[in-house]
């Protein structure tokens, strides 16, 4: 008769469904609990606008001037975004935003990988200079340059062009600095390998870095899409056609000779925030993903 050997029993790695919390997992502490409750305000504090506009945007013009309430004597009605379609040129004005934008996306990313790449591998001459010069040029606000770009759009016959409007909002010191940042983390033994094997500069940037840097290469795209989509002040200065302008300045002169239309404003608005909360939510991990990325998440 053989003897029969018992095997071991190894204990379950799986957590169980009982009470308690999964391995690793951290209890709610009262710090984490009161965190929590601050965002939960802060998000409701945030949306309470929002929503807001969004109902005084399908209320009447007379339920919107006279009436606090968020439900309209009058019932729901899409009234003032008809109207607003009717008055403006939405169509042609939503086009001339996308594809500005675009540009303006495509041409940014492309000189400011660039520019940050240059800031972060080569040593020239004035390379200290020119990186405080960029760290500076964060810190001074668009505004101040704007007389100064209006006076060489006009110089150079930009004004009224797309041109005039696209090459200003090419430069972007603040996604310079970013993409810099990120850039210096990027081991360097990928690209000395790479050019033993006899890669070029260009080629090891194109073909290592940037696909190394994907995630914060789309986060940098979103938000200056989304910049460029919002820009009010310099197309409204330089375009002055009303078949060039883009939506946030064509909604503009959507005026009625009634005075203030508080449903059509909120309506207009709505319009003009629409694409961008579309892009959001099809693009929030990418965001929020670009923005943690601090090494090499995204390989």
């Amino acid at each position: 008769m053989t003897d029969v050997i018992e095997k071991p029993q190894l204990a379950d790695p799986r957590p169980t469904k009982g009470p308690g919390h999964l391995p690793g997992e951290k209890p709610f502490s009262g710090g984490r609990i009161i965190a929590f409750a601050i965002l939960v305000v802060l998000a409701i504090g945030w949306l309470l606008p929002f929503a807001w506009a969004i109902a005084t945007s399908l209320k009447t013009e007379t339920d919107a001037a006279s009436s606090s309430s968020w439900i309209p004597e009058n019932g729901f009605t899409l009234g003032a975004y008809a109207q607003v379609l009717a008055e403006g040129n939405i169509p042609q004005w939503t086009i001339n935003s996308f594809i500005t934008s675009a540009i303006i996306t495509f041409l940014t990313v492309a000189t400011s990988a660039l520019a940050a790449y240059a800031l972060s591998r080569l040593s020239f001459a004035g390379r200290k200079f020119w990186y405080a010069a960029i760290v500076a040029a964060i810190i001074i606000p668009p505004q101040v340059l704007i007389i100064p770009l209006f006076y060489q759009a006009l110089a150079f016959g930009l004004v009224d062009t797309f041109a005039g409007l696209i090459l200003p909002q090419v430069v972007a010191p603040a996604m310079v600095f970013i993409l810099a940042k990120f850039f210096d983390q990027v081991p360097i033994e990928l690209e000395e390998a790479a050019r033993v094997d006899g890669a070029s500069r260009l080629r090891v940037f194109w073909s290592i870095v940037l696909p190394l840097s994907r995630p914060i290469l789309a986060a940098v795209s979103i938000f200056v899409f989304i910049g460029a989509w919002n820009n009010f002040l310099w197309p409204f200065l330089v375009i002055n056609n009303t078949e060039l302008m883009t939506l946030p300045v064509g909604l503009q002169t959507v005026q009625s000779a009634f005075g203030v239309q508080y449903a059509q404003d909120m309506a207009a608005a709505m319009l003009a925030a629409s694409p961008l909360i579309i892009v959001f939510l099809f693009f929030q991990r990418q965001i929020i993903k670009g923005i943690s990325t601090t090494g090499l998440g995204g390989t």
